[in-house]
Formats: C-alpha cells, structure tokens, sequence
C-alpha cells in the first residue's frame, strides 16, 4: 500500500482512518496530491471523485445527512476551496458534520504572485465549527525551506523542528475532527505542502496519537417544575421542523396524540405522523388570516405553551402567527442549540429529544380543553374544500405534486429541491413510509441535485428527486459523476423560471421583472441528460403525466428523469386560488 511521502498528510490520513471516517469526497488537482494518493491507496476509505468542488460538497453533505457521521471532504489549492462554501454553510446550520481538508500553497508563497494561491486559512471562519491551519513540515523539502524561508530552520536540529511541527499538527487534527464527530458541525482542516507533491513510501505510517472526546453523563433535569407548567397549561402547541425518520419512538407521539389540550404541527421534513398531527399548516392559517376579524379567531388559536424540536421551519404562515401571538412559554430540545425563531424562547433542553420524552413523558397528564377541537375544525375544512378544489382545478404545477407526490412507492427516499418545491409538497399528505429530507439550513437553491445523489449512496431503498427548473438547472453539473444508482430518479417541474417569485408581492407583468425576477428561459433537460446518460422522457399535461408516472418508478439499468412542463402564466393564480376557496365559508360565515 502507498503513502505519501510528506508527514502531514500522512498524519491526516491516519487520524481520519483511526477516528472512522471511511467516506472520502475528492476533487481532482495536484496541490492535493499528497493527500488523494493516501486515501485512494488505503482500502479502508471508500473514495468518491466530483470534479466540481461545488457539487462535492453537497454531494458529501448528502451521505452525512444519512449516515450521521462526517465525511471527507479533499481539494487543491486557490478557488477551489471557495466552492466548498455553499454546502459548508448548509452544513453548519443543519448540523451536518463535514471534515474539509484543503491542500495550500506554502505560507512564503501566498500573495506573491504565484497561481492558484489565496489566502485559504480561516477562510470559513463565520460559518465553521473549528479551523485548524497545520504547520509545514520541516523535514519534507528541506532545501527549498532553507532557500524561501530560512528562518524556520533556525533554533534546533531538522529533528527537532519537524517534531515540534508533527506536535502542533497533532493537536489540531484531534480538536478538528473530534469537534465535528461531537457538535455535528463542518470543520476545516488546511494544510500547506511543498513540491514534490507525488513522492511516496511503502513503509507503513506511524500511529496517530489519538484524543478521543470524554464521554459526558446525560445532563439531569428537575422535571417537577416543568411538568407544573405543562399540566397547568389549557393550550399545548408542539411544532416540529427538519426531523431525521425514526429519531422520535412512537408510542410517545401517541401519548401527547391524545391529549386534547395538544395540537401537533409538522412538516413534510418533519418525518411524524399520526391521524391527530397537523400537517399543511399553511392550508390551516391561511383561511383565518382571510377573516375580517381574524385577531379574534388567532387569540383563540394562541398556545399557552409552544414546545418546538427539530430544525428550521418551513411554514411563513407559522411562524408569522407565532410572532404575533406569543406563548407565555416556548421550550425547545436539541442537543445542541436553540433558536430564538419566534423571539419568546424561555428553556433550552440540552438533551436529544427522544431522550427528553422518555422522561418528560412520565410526569404529563392530559387534561380537558377545546383547543386539539378547535384546531381540528379547520383541518378537516380544509381537507373537504382541498379535495373539491384539486378535483376541478386546471393543469398546473399544483396538479402535478398531487400526482407524484401519490405516485411514490413505499419507503422511498424523497429528497426535495427547495423554493416552491418543498413549499408544493407541504400542502399535501405523505405515505409515513417515504422519507423526506431537504436543504433548510440555508434554504438555498445551489446543490440539491448533488445532495440529493449522495444522500442516495447509503439509503438502502431507492430515491426520488423532485426540483424546479432552475434549482435543476443551478445544479446541473451535479449529474457529472459516476456515481449515480439506475434506480436514482428525477422530477423536474419546469414553469419555464423562477415561478415563485409570481406569488410574492410586488409581482409585475414587465419584462424588468421577466428578466431579473422571474428568470424566464426556453431551457429543457432532455440534451443534458443525452451527455449524462440518463434516460429523458417529458410531459405537458394531467394524462400525459399520468401515463409517464405508470412505470416510472419501474426497474431500469439506467437513472431516470421527468420533465413536467407547466403554465407559467397560470400556476400562481392556481395556487392563491386555492387559498381563497378553502377560506370561502369561513369568511362567509
């Protein structure tokens, strides 16, 4: 087996390797050869190759996102670097824990003129977890140091000075790497290397000395005041954002499912379900936000006690409503942080939240109320009118969420795209066996694609894909690896731009507007999926999309794509169309 020849990089190999880090994402160059030989060589890592550092990012982000561990991320030097960011911010606010090696250019030849140099240390400061710049080594290149900078050579022996470099280095790749196994948070580990670049050794590397994290006892909480609150409280309102599937145990869903002084809010990323939660929260608030005296109707539906879990939210409507009818309390659970999301948060549990309704559960009783009534009204009102609207209502790209979202086998993996995608698939029913996830870190178009495709790596079952035209498009260099399963599959609904952007205010039929809002194109996917080898078939309305999605899903040697063409100028007036009809009898009441 073969290693590079340089020191810090074969320290940084064997760290990751000692610490279980198996998954290696890396982008071709030469800076970076010291460490791509080391990971390529050892059978222990499994290695991914993405050219476009952009795309690996995501790409990597997505195996983390289900394996629940860091991946390896590995590149050159310069502008590289720089296209790890969106994902690495992605990463940071969805707690998705990403270890970023960087090979760099020696410190005595930044700023001097040289290519592909820029300042890469520290580069990620205000969106990382720890940023770890390891020390040169002296015993690599010897000669060059002696020429370029002299002075590092003064003070002790080659000997000595390399030890002192190996040391240093040492400490930070064990802070670095254990900072991301522990707080689920991207890392970035850079590391200057001189020529040569390709030497390498036979000879088996030195073990890594190793600091591994002190294992914390579970942090005791007094419960007996917080139950007092719980149990004294006529209006429990639990909402829940991004959420893994199956990190929560049943049975205690189905307790506070009972309690008719608890209404349960999620999301389509929530991954919960049961017949007495509220999904499609927006199908709920938008027909009272249409009442003349809705501050009546809100009051009623104000919670005396907000307890949240999970990650970001999707719902505007939600958190519209919330921080405007604040609850006395609002408690969130999370191993690590909480967000002031409605600017009232009064508790953090510092606890996973499985673990924090094992105990909390013990201590809650249900008690009478109306308020689980009262919510339910306008849930199953708005299941009446929304059957009778998407029965009657012209083909659109409501119409067709409807049917892909029925069409998806069980216990697939959906990975939505997001903007008026994931904010589609809110408005409709998931099979509890589908796994949902999306990018709501930072919500950002950019790298869904590539997330997607990764995620698929290491989800056992197969995985759909489901995107609008310009995130599709934004991404398209997502497809190029040669990574991607045949029962990978993709749908793309292409209203021909930016179509959310006709339901925001300050809509203008103008071609300003046409042009730097909505982003109209003529654009299709069909020759980029002729250059990636994917099979390409399309549609343009309801039967067409019905006959396509029939076998759709059926085994192929081959990923596959849909193209959905939808009405640009229509599907906005759809969509608030719907909103006005399953508010009508309530505003005319």
């Amino acid at each position: 087996m073969k290693h590079s020849s340089i020191p810090s990089a074969r320290s940084v190999v064997q760290h990751c390797k000692a610490k279980g880090l198996e998954n290696v994402v890396i982008s071709p160059g030469s800076r970076n050869a010291p460490l791509t030989i080391g990971f390529s060589e050892d059978p222990f890592f499994k290695c991914f190759s993405i050219v476009d550092e952009r795309c690996a990012g995501f790409f990597a982000l997505g195996i983390a996102q289900q394996i629940r561990r860091p991946v390896v991320l590995v590149c050159t030097s310069g502008s590289a670097l720089l296209n790890y960011y969106p994902a690495i911010a992605e990463a940071f606010y969805s707690d998705i824990p990403l270890v970023v090696i960087s090979a760099d250019r020696p410190a005595y030849k930044v700023d001097i003129g040289d290519g592909q140099t820029i300042r890469q240390d520290r580069v990620f400061d205000r969106h990382i977890g720890y940023s770890a710049n390891l020390r040169q080594d002296i015993s690599h290149s010897t000669e060059r140091i002696s020429y370029y900078a002299p002075q590092w050579l003064t003070g002790g022996s080659v000997d000595r000075l390399q030890q002192e470099v190996l040391t240093f280095n040492v400490q930070e790749l064990n802070k670095a790497i254990n900072i991301a196994l522990k707080e689920r948070t991207p890392v970035h580990i850079n590391i200057p290397f001189e020529e040569p670049l390709y030497d390498v050794s036979k000879a088996p590397p030195v073990d890594p000395e190793l600091v591994f994290n002190d294992e914390e006892s579970n942090l005791e909480i007094k419960m007996e005041t917080f139950w007092d609150v719980w149990n004294a409280s006529e209006r429990k309102m639990i909402l829940v954002g991004v959420n893994p599937p199956n990190t929560i145990e049943q049975q205690f869903l189905d307790v506070l499912a009972k309690d008719p002084s608890v209404v349960v809010l999620t999301e389509t990323t929530s991954n919960l379900h049961h017949p007495n939660f509220f999904p499609s929260i927006d199908s709920i608030i938008a027909p009272v936000e249409k009442l003349e005296d809705n501050a009546t109707v809100f009051k009623k539906l104000q919670p005396d006690l907000l307890f949240t879990f999970g990650g970001l939210i999707v719902s505007k409507k939600i958190k519209a409503f919330l921080r405007e009818y604040r609850p006395r309390h609002h408690w969130h659970v999370d191993s690590k942080k909480a967000l002031n999301t409605f600017f009232c948060l009064s508790h953090h549990f510092k606890m996973d939240a499985n673990a924090f309704f094992r105990d909390f559960v013990q201590g809650i009783k249900p008690i009478s109320s109306n308020y689980y009534r009262q919510w339910n009204a306008l849930k199953e009102h708005y299941l009446e009118k929304r059957e009778a609207y998407l029965n009657e209502m012209p083909f659109s790209d409501m119409t067709v969420f409807n049917h892909v979202l029925k069409s998806i086998p069980p216990n697939y993996q959906l990975q939505l795209a997001n903007s008026s995608t994931v904010r589609y698939a809110q408005l409709f029913d998931q099979d509890p066996s589908v796994k949902v996830y999306c990018n709501r870190g930072t919500s950002g178009i950019d790298g869904s694609t590539s997330t997607a495709i990764g995620a698929s790596m290491y989800h056992k079952e197969p995985t759909i894909f489901i995107s609008g035209d310009l995130g599709f498009l934004y991404d398209s260099n997502g497809l190029w690896n040669t990574h991607i399963r045949p029962d990978f599959r993709i749908i793309v609904v292409n209203n021909g731009g930016g179509g959310i952007f006709r339901i925001l205010p300050g809509k203008e039929d103008t071609a300003n507007f046409e042009t730097y809002f909505e982003t109209v194109h003529g654009l299709n996917a069909k020759n980029l999926c002729q250059m990636f080898g994917i099979s390409y078939r399309s549609s343009d309305n309801q039967k067409s999309l019905q006959v396509a999605l029939n076998d759709f899903f059926n085994e192929s040697n081959k990923p596959q794509l849909l193209e959905v063409f939808t009405p640009r100028f229509t599907n906005n007036k759809i969509l608030l169309g719907y909103f006005d009809f399953i508010s009508s009898e309530i505003i005319n009441h």
